[in-house]
């Protein structure tokens, strides 16, 4: 069995689940990047735009909080989304210190755009396994996650 990131690996890695969670999450990142920067766009971005679809406008603060991205590094996204006008800042009404983040109408068409990236990403990733088994993975990593999440 060869790697997808190179030759043959010891055949101790290649039954341990960190090492092959690792290796697929590597090639499931190349995919992802490859098909967001075929669009213009980082993971990241895309990450600020679905929270924003899926929440509404909210403060800088919480988006950064929601998504897992320190501020700093939200304020140069949103910077970056701001100037292709997929994003608008404004300051908060109540509280005239924050801004509050809106997903334009461009956003949001660019966000279905990603969303098919993303998709045909997923495709080519589990291209070998049937629904169930994706479905099945899908559970078993959620797991995973929840069983490891901070209490």
């Amino acid at each position: 069995m060869e790697s997808v990131t190179g030759p043959e690996s010891p055949a101790r890695l290649r039954t341990t689940p960190s090492w092959l969670l690792g290796q697929a999450a590597a090639h499931g990142h190349r995919l992802v990047a490859d098909g967001f920067g075929a669009l213009g766009i980082r993971g990241y971005h895309y990450r600020l735009l679905a929270a924003l679809a899926e929440i509404g406008p909210t403060s800088q603060a919480e988006l950064g909080r929601r998504c897992g991205i320190d501020r700093s590094d939200v304020v140069a996204a949103l910077n970056d989304l701001v100037a292709k006008g997929l994003v608008q800042r404004s300051p908060d009404p109540g509280d005239r210190r924050r801004n509050v983040v809106t997903v334009t109408t461009a956003g949001r068409r660019d966000l279905r755009r990603l969303e098919g990236a993303l998709d045909r990403a997923q495709d080519t990733l589990l291209a070998p396994l049937s629904q169930p088994e994706r479905e099945q993975l899908v559970r078993l990593l959620s797991t995973l996650l929840a069983h490891h999440a901070a209490p």
